[in-house]
């Protein structure tokens, strides 16, 4: 490694902030709310994130690969609260291993009602490894689905097939399931029976090329996905991520190998745009207006926003503080 990245590295460890001489690098996370995080523990595939930001970096194939591998070992030792003494005696490679289990999101986390859950799941990492490839993606987009008497739930009204099992099993598992015979939502059972949280959208972090695939495989136009549309709707997270009922649904997602979350950047609520739900105004009035999906504000991500839920926020004092401090 290069004296310039030793030097980085050091300084580092003397002074644990943010290195701001490296986030003009980040460019796979779109949002300057995740760019912090991104510099370090988002960056596992190196060959493929890079080919993707490779553009937006300054310098030779040499620098571009010693500044991946820099801000990465940088993330570890920040996220994880790695003592400098242990780095020591340490590589990155098994620090880097040892970071994904310490972020993986317990049982505890998602032990919490629909709502509340939802809320918490914006600025966490959905992780699936296809192929032997990570792919990641940070949640910014969610919508809570109460069971019993929400009339837009698959269990509404107690409903209970071999379809809605996995709503009824234990917090922190998936339900995958099949909408129009050719597309798939995914989702997260939440505390309560029949409860669960839809996924909507996602800010793709790592194994871009990979997602790409993916949402080409039903796709007719040969015009190039820009990242911001890899993931930006449930149905596309489902094809950019790999998941099918098949592979996906009834995953126990705090024990999977391929299939689980992270420990992310938190989102201050004052963060959190609140409005109604996509797509189900069949279901009447009084349901089809509960303001039940969240997202963050501002993140080009999102699958659709609400224009007139953002002025609102936007023009509380604590909203703007929250802004001005970013």
């Amino acid at each position: 490694m290069s004296k310039r990245y030793r030097r980085k590295l050091l300084s580092c460890t003397k002074m644990p902030k943010a290195d701001s001489s490296s986030s003009s690098t980040q460019s796979a996370t779109l949002s300057p709310y995740f760019l912090e995080q991104s510099s370090g523990e988002f960056a596992h595939n190196d060959s493929e994130s890079g080919q993707v930001m490779k553009g937006n970096i300054e310098g030779s194939d040499e620098e571009f690969e010693e500044e991946i591998k820099a801000n990465r070992i940088i993330g570890l030792m920040k996220d994880a609260h790695i003592k400098r003494e242990s780095n020591k005696s340490c590589n990155a490679q098994s620090s880097e291993k040892r970071l994904s289990v310490d972020l993986r999101l317990s049982e505890d986390f998602f032990d919490q009602d629909s709502i509340a859950l939802a809320k918490a799941l914006l600025g966490q990492v959905v992780v699936r490894v296809v192929d032997g490839i990570r792919i990641s993606g940070a949640i910014v987009e969610t919508e809570s689905y109460l069971g019993g008497p929400d009339v837009a739930s698959h269990s509404y009204n107690g409903k209970r097939t071999s379809r809605t099992e996995p709503m009824y099993m234990k917090p922190g598992t998936s339900y995958v399931y099949s909408i129009y015979g050719m597309y798939h939502c995914f989702n997260i059972s939440s505390k309560g029976d029949g409860s669960c949280v839809l996924i909507r959208a996602l800010e793709p972090l790592e194994g871009l090329p990979k997602m790409e695939t993916g949402r080409n495989q039903r796709r007719k136009s040969s015009t190039p996905l820009k990242i911001h549309e890899l993931c930006n709707g449930p149905s596309k997270i489902c094809q950019a991520f790999y998941l099918t009922k098949d592979t996906s649904n009834k995953v126990d997602l705090t024990a999977s190998e391929t299939f689980w979350l992270e420990q992310g950047k938190s989102v201050h609520e004052n963060q959190v745009v609140i409005t109604k739900r996509i797509g189900i105004d069949s279901y009447g009035k009084e349901w089809a207006n509960k303001p039940l999906r969240f997202y963050v504000y501002n993140n080009k991500c999102v699958s659709i926003r609400d224009k007139k839920a953002e002025l609102q926020a936007s023009s509380s004092s604590s909203f703007d503080n929250v802004q001005k401090a970013e």
